[in-house]
């Protein structure tokens, strides 16, 4: 599998990294690393995650995000958001549009 991660993926997760960065020096760097560690993650267990609003949902282990990807059939793993779990699912639904 190959991965291919969107610009929009990058912009939620730089304004992810920010956010932690405000909270704490360092924070933002740990929080990029642990996101991206999970969506290389996503080479080996594409697909086995839950479908939700159209999408499969990685739910990342030490923050409250979740990676939404597609998998495509030339075994192109696509990353299309990376989105706070926290916000409400009808935000959550329009940022998928």
């Amino acid at each position: 599998m190959r991965l291919r991660i969107l610009d929009s993926a990058l912009a939620d997760l730089d304004r992810g990294r920010r956010f932690y960065e405000r909270q704490g020096q360092g924070l933002g760097t740990y929080f990029l690393d642990s996101l991206f560690a999970e969506i290389d993650s996503l080479v080996l267990y594409a697909g086995i995650h839950r479908k939700v609003f159209g999408f499969h949902r990685l739910i990342a282990r030490r923050f409250p995000y979740g990676v939404y990807y597609q998998v495509e059939d030339a075994g192109v793993v696509v990353v299309w958001r990376v989105l706070d779990l926290r916000r409400s699912p009808s935000v959550i639904r329009k940022a998928l549009e």
